[in-house]
């Protein structure tokens, strides 16, 4: 069976979302399963808790999100499900800051925030940053900015700002979400990314197919733009890069044509990666963090985890 994702909780480190549908505690030295009812008759893709731990999110291929919580005379955590808003598989979810409300991306391009509000997990308090009148599963706004699959949706610490990606390279930033939210998208050359995060309000870090961390931030208008790769310091210029890309595209498929080469027996101006060789699916957070991240982990379909420290990357908290 095949694990999809993994989500621990950042309080203590003791519990963890596993593939076989249960929630498991560290009690002593071994660990203790707890039976997860999901109601799912199709994979479960993504899983994430929220910022008070006392729920998480599952996204799935039957289209739907399950969102669990803990039963406490059953001993087992059960799930509510919001259905028939989703048009196909559920990519990746994130939570607001304030426990409630749940971004979710999906393979149908799209991009949707749901209110995920419990009675009795859920304060009252808690539905301040929406309408009173709010119910579980309400889709509070829909997304349709990309033309191709969604993957690795994101908030910024403060809640103020959405961000996600698509398969046709380019990255989306929403302010304001709600009825009438600010969108703006940033198109870059390069192969498109498959999860984001924000190191602070303004500064995000997107990660993917070209197997090298992207630094992307709005500047004080509020515009998004692409910054550089980590890996390098400063960033090429569109005219450069377009032209380095379709020499090397050139390159490979005509040394194909004339000589019967492969993709990897033809050398190429540019290198995949500085510490990933293959595309990169998956970036956390690190340690305690407020409104600033330091560092952050990757990983990827190389089979490598790589641990980045931005203490060495000055100017990009300048």
């Amino acid at each position: 069976m095949k694990c999809t994702s993994i989500g621990w909780l950042k309080t203590n480190g003791k519990r963890c979302m596993f593939f076989k549908r249960y929630v498991w505690n560290l009690e002593a030295s071994e660990w203790v399963p707890t039976l997860v009812i999901l109601r799912l008759n199709r994979a479960a893709l993504c899983v994430q808790w929220s910022p008070k731990e006392n729920k998480f999110a599952v996204g799935s291929g039957a289209k739907t999100t399950c969102i669990c919580y803990y039963e406490q005379d059953n001993n087992w955590w059960v799930s509510k499900l919001i259905r028939k808003k989703h048009n196909s598989s559920v990519t990746s979810v994130s939570w607001h800051p304030d426990n409630v409300l749940l971004a979710t991306t999906s393979t149908d391009g799209k991009c949707r925030v749901f209110s995920t509000f419990i009675k009795g997990v859920d304060a009252k308090d808690s539905k301040k940053g929406t309408s009173p009148d709010t119910k579980f599963g309400e889709l509070i706004v829909q997304l349709d900015l990309s033309s191709s699959w969604t993957f690795g949706v994101k908030w910024s610490p403060s809640g103020n700002t959405l961000a996600y990606v698509g398969h046709n390279s380019m990255i989306y930033f929403v302010d304001d979400v709600g009825p009438s939210p600010l969108a703006q998208n940033v198109v870059f050359r390069d192969l498109p990314l498959r999860d984001v995060l924000f190191v602070s309000e303004r500064k995000v870090i997107g990660v993917g197919f070209d197997c090298n961390p992207m630094v992307f931030a709005a500047d004080e208008r509020g515009i998004w733009s692409f910054v550089r790769y980590l890996g390098e310091r400063k960033a090429v210029s569109s005219g450069s890069r377009y032209g380095s890309q379709f020499s090397e595209a050139f390159v490979k498929f005509y040394g194909q044509s004339k000589q019967g080469l492969n993709n990897d027996a033809v050398e190429t101006s540019r290198t995949r990666g500085t510490v990933h060789e293959n595309c990169i699916n998956c970036i956390l957070p690190l340690g305690e963090h407020g409104k600033m991240i330091r560092r952050f982990s990757t990983s990827g379909l190389d089979g490598r985890i790589a641990v980045w420290d931005l203490e060495n990357e000055q100017d990009l908290f300048e």
